[in-house]
């Protein structure tokens, strides 16, 4: 989908070339045509390149018809067999050469769109991956598709145009002053036209552009459900949802025909007079210039030649109509594109990031105070927590209660509201990404493997890692057994996110991932969820080698991974309401009985509906 490659004379897209706008602002079309300006100038050399071949066609073009009259006049009129011959080569000699610009031409325009599209593509990945955690909780994947692909599809066709509409204006011209030259009156009755033209186009121009922005949105919202759909496939016909996510896909498919057919009834509005209307400048040039030659007053060359020119204008004014159809796509797509690269991410690197410690792993919220939207009901309110370097500790909590909150920010997946996050007494918000995040490893409840071999997943973060450090990651993870046994070992492939693999499976192969890359501080969100109870102790005593004296966050709700830690903290309504061990917990915090109870029923819950899904 991204980072096409490039081929041409350009260099590589470069840090210099992906830059993105600071200050975001109302989106509107003129921004649309703002961003495709500005990737023009930035490849204003190769444009030019390409409008200079435009221009030599042109000039090949423009000279045929003018040799032409001359063979006519100097030749067949006078009866010169030799100068009807040599106007002849020098006609083939003009046909060549705007045979050669014609592929030059091309091939310039189509490398640049090429060029353009990918260093916007490679510019909207990137800018992509730098905005936070809140901005894609709030985008659909199938939007962000439709743009990096669609809509930069639109631009490159803008792109195209360039050299093409250039060549197009500079036929026009220079045909017009031959025109003018010729004859002065039929130059007013062959282009008398063009002001009509001009005023249908620019009416076409505004009626279409609409229903341009339309057709892109809709075409998003199609990309989107059927992404869903392949997606969660799984839970589609789990759920026996097919007819329904077909009604989905049949209402957005609906929506996008009528605004297509829309934009095609403007469109048949439109095209039949922006054709027509040069034709009648031909016909009025057929008779008023053959009753001038008829008088004698026109050379019959002369003639000829008008009106070959006149045909010669036929094509670009033709092409009027689609190039306006095709630049309000381009500008719609382009408003899309710019509404995703004006977006500031909310988390980023300080100006003056502070270096951590070579070692430590001691973690401290202070005070700490989170909601997920602005102006919402905080999930930590008032939330102090002092892990010291080493420990292990069990967060737990009800449904909702923040545990995984906790994890998500800790490595800056969100920034607080108020309080302050210290690893080793450096505040998060002053470290650098990278670093940040490459001291504090995670393995989700929710596993995500990539569709590649197991070694590459588990080498994800550090992919020239050794063979050696990656079977000691799976060997931690208590993966490598099962690994072994696959038919091609580590470099067994995967389908799409892992599920050829069981649940337990996925997350030992997660927990390799988070290993190797050996961080400070390991935050285990429910990681042993998937694995069946009677083999969690596979994992858990694998889990013991990987936490000693590593700093360790084990979000749980089984007793046996609770175990695990030294201390247990339960967290309620926001904030801490007990911390101790799990034997002392059990006894002393009637709150931390009933979360532990209320997970074992869910748990017991979920058996018995697989239980009985297998017996179906």
């Amino acid at each position: 989908m991204f980072g096409a490659g490039v081929s041409g004379q350009h260099p590589p897209p470069t840090e210099e070339t992906i830059q993105t706008e600071a200050d975001p602002i109302e989106s509107s079309a003129r921004d649309g045509w703002a961003l495709i300006g500005r990737q023009m100038m930035a490849q204003k050399w190769g444009l030019l390149a390409g409008a200079g071949a435009g221009l030599a066609w042109t000039l090949a073009k423009v000279s045929v018809p003018k040799l032409v009259e001359l063979a006519i006049d100097k030749g067949i009129e006078a009866g010169n067999a030799r100068e009807v011959t040599r106007y002849g080569w020098l006609i083939a000699l003009a046909g060549l050469v705007a045979a050669a610009f014609t592929g030059l031409r091309r091939y310039s325009a189509f490398r640049e769109a090429r060029y353009a599209e990918a260093v916007l593509r490679d510019r909207l990945f990137a800018h992509l991956q730098r905005l936070h955690f809140a901005y894609h909780d709030g985008q659909q994947t199938g939007q962000l598709m439709s743009r990096a692909n669609n809509d930069l599809q639109q631009i490159q066709n803008a792109v195209v145009l360039v050299p093409l509409t250039i060549a197009n204006i500079t036929t026009v011209l220079a045909v017009f002053l031959i025109l003018v030259m010729i004859d002065p009156v039929l130059t007013v009755l062959a282009l008398g036209s063009l002001p009509a033209v001009n005023v249908l186009a620019k009416r076409f121009s505004t009626r279409l552009h609409p229903t341009m922005v339309g057709v892109q949105q809709e075409s998003a919202e199609l990309s989107a459900v059927v992404e869903e759909t392949v997606a969660g496939i799984r839970v589609v016909k789990g759920f026996a949802a097919e007819d329904t996510q077909a009604r989905r896909l049949r209402k957005e498919a609906d929506d996008l025909y009528e605004v297509s057919m829309e934009g095609a009834r403007i469109r048949s509005i439109y095209w039949p007079a922006l054709e027509l209307l040069p034709n009648v400048g031909l016909i009025m040039v057929l008779g008023y210039g053959g009753h001038q030659v008829i008088n004698g007053h026109l050379a019959l060359g002369s003639l000829v030649a008008f009106n070959a020119y006149v045909v010669l204008l036929v094509w670009p004014l033709r092409m009027l109509g689609w190039i306006v159809a095709m630049s309000q796509r381009a500008a719609a797509s382009a408003q899309r594109v710019y509404e995703v690269l004006v977006t500031d991410p909310e988390v980023t690197d300080p100006g003056h990031p502070k270096p951590l410690p070579a070692t430590g792993g001691e973690v401290r919220f202070n005070d700490v105070r989170f909601a997920y939207t602005p102006g919402g009901r905080p999930v930590l309110d008032g939330f102090d927590l002092n892990i010291p370097a080493g420990q292990t500790i069990a967060l737990v909590g009800a449904t909702a209660s923040g545990k995984s909150t906790v994890a998500k920010l800790l490595p800056r997946f969100y920034d607080i509201d108020q309080g302050s996050i210290s690893l080793d007494g450096i505040d998060v918000r002053e470290v650098k990404l990278t670093e940040l995040r490459g001291a504090v490893g995670l393995v989700f409840e929710e596993t995500f493997l990539f569709s590649d071999t197991i070694a590459a997943n588990i080498a994800f973060a550090e992919p020239d890692a050794p063979r050696e450090a990656i079977e000691r990651a799976a060997r931690l993870a208590g993966a490598h057994e099962f690994i072994a046994e696959l038919p091609h070992g580590y470099e067994t492939e995967i389908g799409e996110r892992g599920f050829s693999l069981s649940g337990g499976q996925r997350q030992r192969i997660a927990i390799a991932r988070a290993i190797l890359v050996d961080p400070r501080v390991l935050i285990l969100d429910d990681a042993t969820s998937a694995v069946d109870p009677t083999k969690e102790h596979e994992i858990r005593d694998a889990l013991t080698e990987v936490m000693r004296n590593r700093t360790t966050i084990v979000i749980a709700h089984r007793p046996a991974t609770i175990a695990l830690a030294e201390r247990v903290v339960l967290i309620g309504d926001g904030r801490i309401v007990a911390d101790g061990t799990h034997a002392g917990l059990l006894v002393s915090s009637p709150a931390y009985r009933e979360v532990l109870a209320a997970a074992a029923a869910r748990a017991e819950q979920a058996r018995h509906a697989a239980l009985e899904g297998v017996d179906q």
